[in-house]
């Protein structure tokens, strides 16, 4: 990636791919590395409803959105109301047990401090809750680096991002054509299409590169090679 210098004489020329000014984070699998985290709840669910354990290949090749279908295809039948119920409360309280142990993504605090200080402007929208999203943001000490951030305040009709995503930007008067949604799902790519927006994805989440690549979206390795594909 460019340093810090040439990172900022560059966004302060206008000198970027499809004049993107603004990127969009998502958080899980994207800016925090929490893959090992997210596959050990699901197998704890797993265990809870009687299923064999999977391995993270076979997670990142089933998982998608909407999350039910992916996990009737993972548990091998229809689930009720209860099932997702007990689905829910199980994996995010083992999630929330674990998320201490989750570090940042490498190089994530110099990505956006260098996007920053070249002028650009950054946020994060993520579909885990709000209420529990924005405290921990700021207990990472990472607000002062976004104009904005936002959980999932509500339940889409298609459990998908794209609905956030344009509310997200509208509350900013952002121009979603001079923007880029960077994640780790293909979710993340419908949803910039829906938005008029830009889209590069991350393969260190929880889908697989492959699958990435089938979105016809540019798949970088890492948060900070995302950002230097942003580079003329």
């Amino acid at each position: 990636m460019a340093d810090n210098a040439t990172a900022g004489s560059t966004a302060q020329n206008s000198d970027l791919r499809n004049g993107v000014t603004h990127i969009v984070w998502d958080w899980n699998g994207t800016l925090l590395n929490d893959t090992d985290a997210n596959l050990a709840s699901v197998n704890r669910l797993c265990a809870e409803f009687g299923r064999d354990p999977v391995d993270l290949d076979y997670w990142r090749s089933i998982f998608r959105r909407p999350l039910i279908p992916c996990y009737e295809e993972l548990l091998g039948r229809p689930l009720t109301d209860g099932d997702w119920q007990r689905i829910d409360t199980t994996y995010h309280d083992h999630y929330k047990g674990l998320l201490p142990s989750c570090d940042l993504a490498d190089g994530v605090l110099e990505v956006l401090r260098a996007w920053n200080a070249g002028g650009g402007t950054q946020s994060l929208l993520s579909m885990a809750s709000h209420d529990h999203l924005v405290p921990l943001i700021a207990d990472r000490g990472l607000t002062e680096h976004f104009t904005r951030v936002d959980g999932r305040r509500y339940d889409a009709e298609h459990d998908s991002k794209a609905e956030h995503l344009v509310e997200h930007l509208r509350a900013q008067d952002a121009d979603p054509a001079a923007t880029v949604l960077i994640g780790d799902i293909d979710d993340d790519a419908h949803a910039a299409t829906a938005a008029g927006a830009h889209a590069i994805l991350v393969a260190t989440g929880m889908m697989s590169r492959t699958r990435l690549e089938a979105t016809g979206h540019p798949v970088a390795e890492t948060p900070a090679e995302a950002v230097a594909m942003l580079y003329r």
